[in-house]
């Protein structure tokens, strides 16, 4: 078992977005895209980053990524986000991938990744997180 695998996993954090896997995001051998499997969840951090940061936020890394299983067409994913730190001007999130798959019926998790963002103003300068009231 790698570091990225529980024994009985659940999705740690909060829904942040869900949606269905379409064939318009397949590579030639069927299988979703890890690129936009990775652009979904930057939204998906993003959402629940600027909520956490009171305002516009801004990636500024991903790290420790890992794909676990492939994603079919029409699977349901679910985005899971949960906050790890919050600093002067930056958020550290968790953004989880899990899969619900309709041909199997089978619940696993695809891929988790730890994201950073940075609060930035109209301008796109950093800025302190003003914690939501």
């Amino acid at each position: 078992m790698n570091e990225y695998e529980q024994e009985d996993p659940i999705p740690q954090g909060d829904l942040a977005l869900q949606l269905t896997a379409l064939p318009r995001e397949t590579n030639g051998f069927g299988d979703i895209y890890g690129g936009w499997l990775v652009s979904q969840m930057d939204l998906a951090g993003t959402a629940m980053a600027s909520r956490a940061a009171g305002g516009r936020v801004a990636t500024v890394s991903i790290d420790r990524m890992a794909f676990m299983v492939p994603v079919a067409v029409g699977a349901q994913l679910s985005f899971y986000t949960q906050t790890l730190d919050i600093g002067r001007s930056s958020i550290r999130m968790l953004v989880e991938v899990w899969s619900d798959d309709p041909l199997s019926s089978e619940w696993r998790k695809v891929t988790e990744a730890v994201f950073v963002f940075v609060a930035i103003d109209g301008s796109g300068r950093t800025r302190p997180v003003t914690p939501r009231r």
